[in-house]
């Protein structure tokens, strides 16, 4: 499971992601900030691109709307390296040296950047070894998700594959069970066990999970609704498994 080239995009939007690439030590070229712009949380940037040497360049804040593909600088962009998608074996490979059962997200075809970097952040934050998404019918890493991401993708690695299903065969051989997150699923999500070596796969915003993507997972699993309204936003049913999964490993890993 070679990684593939990269197709994100070059530029890092907004002082918190902008930050915590300048912490990484993601490769930065050059930074264009508002005409004077030097206070709060642009002061440690400048800092930081002082010491590494980093072109600095005041703009006005007209010139860097047109830049923008966010169209939410916060005054800051960075013309950065771009980044490589990591290969599935990469996370595998994480885990391994953590010592730790695999904990994987995969999304299937979800379409907003938005919601990918917000998968991305929760990901990390929950302790996930990495994130999978398909190359075709999904948003890829867009200066928009990484914004969303809040600067986690400059830590948690995202592999980009070009067949989920054959990829879930190849987790299964890994020895990882495949848990979906579906409406019909036939198990609540608290009564599911997801300790141990575990993919969580998200659908699409719209359509849920693809019929066969739906047919490789291990079970299915389905968040309890009480109220009126009986769905979710994609990102925020991701971090509701995804967290159940993590509570359910801490337990395990303290009862050892």
């Amino acid at each position: 499971m070679p990684a593939e080239t990269h197709d994100r995009s070059d530029k890092i939007e907004g002082r918190n992601p902008v930050a915590e690439a300048l912490k990484s030590g993601r490769q930065i070229d050059k930074l264009y900030v508002k005409r004077g712009e030097k206070q709060g949380s642009i002061i440690p940037i400048l800092r930081e691109a002082a010491r590494r040497g980093i072109t600095v360049t005041e703009v006005d804040a007209a010139r860097l709307d047109e830049m923008s593909e966010t169209k939410n600088h916060q005054g800051v962009i960075a013309q950065a390296s771009p980044i490589e998608y990591a290969s599935v074996e990469d996370i595998l490979e994480i885990a391994r040296s953590r010592g730790e059962p695999p904990f994987i997200v995969i999304l299937d075809r979800v379409a907003d950047p938005h919601n990918l970097g917000s998968v991305i952040r929760t990901a990390n934050c929950a302790g996930a070894h990495g994130v999978i998404i398909p190359r075709h019918g999904g948003v890829g890493v867009t200066a928009a998700a990484a914004k969303a991401s809040a600067g986690a993708v400059e830590y948690t690695p995202v592999a980009r594959v070009g067949n989920l299903a054959k990829t879930i065969d190849s987790l299964k051989k890994e020895g990882l069970w495949i848990t979906g997150a579906d409406a019909a699923g036939d198990r609540s999500l608290y009564k599911a066990d997801l300790r141990g070596p575990v993919a969580i796969v998200i659908g699409s915003e719209g359509e849920g999970l693809s019929r066969l993507v739906a047919e490789k997972c291990d079970f299915l699993v389905k968040i309890p609704m009480r109220g009126s309204v009986n769905s979710l936003n994609a990102s925020v049913a991701a971090a509701l498994v995804i967290y159940e999964a993590a509570k359910q490993r801490d337990a395990g890993m303290n009862n050892k």
